[in-house]
């Protein structure tokens, strides 16, 4: 029995009908080839509650309750999905401060904790989670520097974190000086490279320009790298912009209101994006990630009001706005995920 590893996947999450038992060696085929269908993560931070929705022809029907691995959820972040397996993030300890990531697999129940490297008070931080396409190995990326002392020589600081290995290491080549991650920004996992909103702070005149660009790490090869965006996007207000995946692709979205434009990165070098839609709405809406079919999953907001809004997504062409039947939130956020086996064969909450 100890080549079989048994399938415990809840048939409330999916249909997929398989073997009862899947040999070891075949399990990184099994997760590629059978258990693709998407589902979508939404926080609902008023009641630190999480909803995992069928993203297929039900939509949004198919819809459970999902309880995280920990035991005061609250205290956690998501900061990022990749090829099914999710990366949670907490600090506890107001002197002291103690840091913890989770890296969970919803579908089979199986989740690994990672100690974290302490970071001290004041340290500006950007956080990235992906699965190396070649290895399947799950990687956290976590960017430091002291906000105190913007423009010394190597102010920002990378380490990188490998399960295989389950160890963490300084990264020798991080982001050059004068880039700027926004607060506590996480980054979006697409096809084996993970990436940031930031912008660069550029001298001018006595005073200085930021211009929005996007910082991508390639998970095999560990490089850190930059893509410019197209004018309208580099000179526009950083609040505006939000980054998302999209099936395989790396998505921006602008808003300015009414308007809400949608952009994709293509493929090659030097990168290109494409414009792919504008909708113009008649409320204002804030992005929070995309369905399998390309529509737009928005958090409606309410003027004037304590709680926040609720969440809808918005087919392009007609734009009508169908309500996801989620109890209203001060705020949402939303991660897609795929079924995946990876992880099973780790003890549930072993440590790293």
């Amino acid at each position: 029995m100890s080549d079989y590893i048994p399938l415990q996947i809840q048939s409330k999450i999916t249909k997929i009908r398989m073997l009862d038992y899947i040999p070891l060696e075949i399990q990184s085929e099994s997760s590629k080839n059978f258990l693709q269908q998407q589902h979508l993560l939404a926080y609902h931070d008023r009641e630190h509650r999480y909803d995992s929705i069928v993203d297929d022809d039900t939509f949004p029907n198919q819809k459970v309750s999902v309880t995280i691995p920990v035991n005061q959820q609250k205290d956690y972040d998501i900061i990022g999905s990749s090829h099914g397996l999710l990366c949670l993030y907490g600090e506890f300890g107001r002197y002291v401060p103690r840091c913890k990531a989770i890296i969970w697999n919803i579908s089979v129940r199986k989740a690994v904790t990672v100690v974290v490297l302490k970071m001290g008070v004041g340290l500006h931080k950007a956080f990235g989670f992906g699965v190396c396409c070649g290895t399947s190995d799950p990687k956290i990326v976590k960017i430091t520097c002291n906000d105190t002392d913007l423009m010394t020589s190597n102010r920002w600081h990378a380490e990188v974190f490998s399960l295989s290995t389950g160890a963490w290491r300084r990264h020798g080549n991080p982001p050059r000086n004068s880039i700027q991650f926004l607060c506590f920004r996480i980054a979006v996992a697409v096809d084996g490279g993970l990436y940031w909103l930031a912008f660069n702070r550029i001298p001018i005149d006595g005073g200085f320009r930021s211009d929005n660009l996007i910082i991508s790490f390639d998970l095999t090869s560990e490089e850190f790298g930059e893509v410019n965006l197209p004018d309208s996007l580099a000179q526009c207000s950083h609040s505006s912009l939000s980054i998302f995946k999209l099936r395989e692709s790396l998505v921006v979205h602008a808003f300015d209101f009414p308007c809400s434009v949608v952009w994709m990165m293509n493929d090659g070098v030097p990168k290109m994006f494409t414009k792919l839609f504008v909708i113009d709405l008649p409320v204002c809406v804030i992005v929070r990630g995309f369905r399998k079919s390309g529509e737009p999953i928005y958090e409606t907001v309410k003027e004037h009001q304590e709680i926040g809004g609720r969440l809808a997504v918005c087919e392009p062409n007609s734009k009508n706005m169908v309500d996801l039947g989620i109890d209203e939130a001060f705020s949402f956020s939303v991660f897609p995920y795929t079924e995946t086996l990876l992880l099973l064969d780790k003890p549930d909450l072993s440590d790293f």
